[in-house]
């Protein structure tokens, strides 16, 4: 979401709040570390890292200083930034995303319950069955016994009552599902698409390796001058040495001289060495020689340097969210065949992503219409598409897709409300649960329609078209489909499937 009201810098020098509604184009705004940003605009002074995972999927936060853009809806995580407002209102990326949003609904796939399938050409053929039977034998005694066994009204019963079971089922369960159509549409699904950033991925950046550079070190050295030296660091990425290091157990002193160096890296003293945590960027300006280059694939390279010279690298990436090989692989199984990626992200870290958990096929560097025009390409090659994502820059594809998936502990209210499903947790079990309840639902409703519309039915219109039986008698019999239909339709507010990830 984006704030309701911004500060404003004075030209008196006297800081404001104003509704953001009340601001004009060219005024300048100041954003504090872990504000939202209230409009687009250009940075004029400060610098700070912004989170636009929601809106642009990038999995890393980026730094900004004066002369870079900034977008309304992300988060500042760190610095302050004063921000000349260039766009309002339904002119930012948020609004539009948004309006994309409500196209979408608009444009989404129908796709046609059995029950209406079946009753669409039920109907007909039981007048016509009728009247032949009438023109042949004038009894009208038999016609209304037929009548009543030929009357589709369990066709009324067979899928609701499946559903409202099936979603109590799912919400006993954290699944959320905003209607029955969604969950037949669910078990019909061949191909399921995943955004990248918070769906896949937990959102946080992790050490995935640490590579030493000279031979004087070890690897446990390396890490622990860079854990060290980021100890007094706000960022994320410094965040992530540091835990990594506790996590293996590493003894990390206190720095001394500690300088952030602000898109670059930090600077300080460990155990009376100068040492550089950064990019390359940073080592080019304190005029440190690089003796690997060593491209990363698909994540964020840190620098160590001691004294001068690089000793190590960490390569730093988006934590896989555990799981989520387990539900692809979980998922093919269950008859889905094509699993896509959807992500704003760059393609080096997306296939780091996709190899790791068995995505089929990847687009990245995507817009959040590119994604919608995606989704619609698949449904144009008659596929039922199922869409999980979280961020705002998701919600389009969301509410375009036959089913949208929201992941819910971390999910934006925009994703939220695009969705036709939403999980309560960030589990990625719950997928996997609920596709395998539509499916037992699917099954349920064929269940309800061969076994309490079909046979019985077919059974009754013999014995009437015999003379066996006459209209009282069917009118008692014909309680057998409903009873039927409502006993096979209750067991699934009892049905155990899914297995935890």
């Amino acid at each position: 979401s984006v704030p309701q009201t911004a500060l404003v810098r004075g030209g008196d020098g006297l800081d404001r709040t104003v509704p953001v509604a009340d601001l004009k184009k060219g005024d300048v705004v100041l954003v504090r570390g872990g504000e939202k940003i209230p409009v687009d605009g250009t940075v004029t002074g400060g610098a700070g890292s912004v989170n636009e995972a929601s809106l642009s999927g990038e999995s890393l936060p980026l730094e900004k200083e004066t002369g870079g853009s900034v977008l309304a809806g992300t988060l500042l995580e760190s610095g302050a930034l004063d921000i000349r407002t260039d766009k309002l209102g339904q002119d930012t990326m948020f609004a539009r995303i948004i309006a994309l949003v409500e196209n979408a609904e608009g444009e989404q796939a129908p796709v046609q319950k059995l029950a209406d399938k079946v009753a669409a050409w039920l109907i007909p053929v039981v007048f016509v069955f009728l009247l032949a039977v009438f023109l042949i034998t004038h009894d009208l005694r038999k016609v209304v016994t037929l009548l009543i066994f030929t009357s589709p009204a369990e066709l009324g019963l067979a899928t609701p009552l499946v559903m409202i079971a099936a979603i109590a089922r799912a919400a006993q369960n954290g699944i959320l599902v905003k209607g029955g159509l969604y969950l037949e549409s669910l078990a019909r699904a061949d191909v399921i698409v995943f955004d990248k950033t918070g769906t896949l991925t937990v959102g946080e950046p992790e050490v995935s390796e640490v590579r030493v550079l000279n031979a004087a070190f070890s690897e446990e050295q390396v890490l622990t001058l860079a854990a060290t030296a980021d100890r007094r660091s706000a960022h994320p990425l410094a965040k992530a040495v540091v835990g990594y290091a506790e996590k293996r157990g590493l003894t990390l002193g206190e720095p001394t001289d500690f300088e952030m160096i602000r898109g670059r890296g930090v600077k300080a003293n460990v155990d009376g060495k100068t040492v550089l945590v950064g990019n390359a960027a940073l080592l080019a300006e304190h005029g440190v020689p690089l003796t690997s280059g060593g491209t990363d694939a698909g994540g964020t390279v840190v620098y160590v340097t001691s004294d001068g010279g690089a000793v190590g690298r960490l390569e730093l990436g988006d934590r896989i969210r555990p799981g989520a090989k387990e539900l692809i692989a979980a998922l093919k199984e269950s008859g889905i065949k094509r699993v896509v990626m959807l992500t704003g992200d760059n393609r080096a870290a997306a296939e780091r992503v996709a190899g790791a958990v068995g995505v089929d096929e990847i687009h990245a560097g995507l817009l959040p219409e590119d994604k919608v025009t995606r989704i619609a390409a698949l449904q144009g090659e008659k596929h039922i598409v199922v869409m999980v994502g979280d961020g705002v820059n998701d919600a389009p594809a969301l509410a375009r897709a036959d089913v949208g998936i929201a992941m819910g502990a971390r999910g934006t209210q925009a994703a939220l409300e695009a969705a036709d499903v939403a999980l309560m947790t960030d589990d990625l079990g719950k997928i996997l649960f609920a596709r395998q309840l539509a499916r037992r639902a699917y099954q349920t409703i064929q269940e309800n329609l061969f076994v309490g519309v079909g046979v019985v039915h077919v059974l009754g219109i013999t014995a009437a078209l015999m003379n066996w039986i006459g209209p009282v008698q069917a009118a008692i019999i014909h309680l057998g489909p409903d009873i039927l239909v409502f006993v096979n339709s209750v067991k699934l507010l009892r049905v155990r499937v899914g297995a935890k990830l």
